[in-house]
């Protein structure tokens, strides 16, 4: 079997190209940069260098495939962010009619059910509709949870004002979230097995959880055991990105998605789909992962 992953040496895509290597496959992995893809191409796997925005590039490099790995990568400077994100949703759609691959698990996310109000994952709404549009395709819709990742944007507010927050706040086990690790795992049993058929959707977490917990947890974790979550107003929340060094564009798009956290419906759906079995990693584990990217940071 021969396996096509976007994403390069991201943190789904590299333990994915991994499993699918030590399970004795041959496995293609896109990138833009032939260095940052080293410790993979060492590892077996074979390169192919080019851009997602390239529908000839993907046409020719899919060609090979019995089954690829679709993600999005981000781009911070895009215009209009969403439009962004569906045009290359079209790109995959046209290299896979092009090429004639028959299966394809399409990395998404929560709240992919929203044609509009979600930010950038609305963007990934356009991105799935655009692969939907395929006949005779299988194709299997990956819906992570929102990532503990993301909460490592907090070090520098917990540092300077002593608070975690967002302009959002969830209540106890109302707030599905994840772990790129647990997400690999599920893209390489879909990809293994590859029983998917039509088109479909799978929601993936690690935990559910509070954003109060969050807090607790991470604050005992770094010797803050009275940290607190504090919601603030969109446009606090979106100040504060600007001043991060993130552009309008993306502050205000991800103010509207911590706007459908909040509501409850970015993850309404989640909710009618919930996932039978969960991945391994759990709030305590990240937060000792948080700990030491914490007490690294200046």
């Amino acid at each position: 079997m021969n396996y096509v992953i976007t994403g390069g040496a991201g943190n789904i895509s590299a333990p994915l190209i991994r499993s699918l290597l030590a399970a004795g496959k041959r496995v293609t992995v896109i990138g833009r940069n032939a260095d940052n893809l080293k410790e993979l191409t060492q590892a077996g796997a074979t390169a192919a260098i080019g851009s997602v925005e390239d529908v000839v590039f993907l046409t020719k490099t899919f060609k090979e495939a019995d089954a690829i790995y679709t993600m999005i990568p981000p781009k911070w400077d895009a215009d209009q962010w969403k439009k962004y994100i569906g045009s290359i949703g079209e790109n995959f759609a046209a290299a896979i009619k092009g090429s004639k691959v028959k299966h394809v698990v399409n990395l998404s996310s929560v709240g992919a059910h929203m044609p509009d109000g979600c930010g950038p994952v609305s963007g990934l709404y356009l991105a799935e509709r655009a692969l939907n549009t395929l006949q005779g395709v299988n194709i299997l819709h990956l819906r992570p949870a929102y990532f503990y990742q993301n909460l490592l944007s907090n070090i520098g507010l917990i540092k300077h004002a002593g608070i975690m927050g967002g302009n959002f706040s969830i209540g106890n086990n109302q707030f599905p979230i994840v772990d790129p690790s647990d997400i690999a795992a599920v893209a390489f049993e879909e990809l293994i097995s590859l029983k998917f058929t039509g088109h479909s959707v799978r929601y993936i977490a690690s935990d559910e959880i509070s954003t109060d917990a969050i807090a607790q947890t991470i604050g005992s974790a770094i010797g803050k055991p009275d940290l607190k979550w504090v919601q603030f107003p969109d446009d606090q929340a979106q100040q504060g990105m600007l001043q991060a060094g993130l552009s309008k564009e993306v502050a205000v798009n991800y103010t509207e998605m911590g706007n459908a956290l909040h509501t409850g419906k970015m993850t309404e759906d989640y909710w009618k789909n919930r996932p039978a079995a969960f991945g391994k990693v759990k709030l305590g584990d990240f937060a000792r992962v948080f700990a030491a990217i914490y007490a690294a940071s200046k």
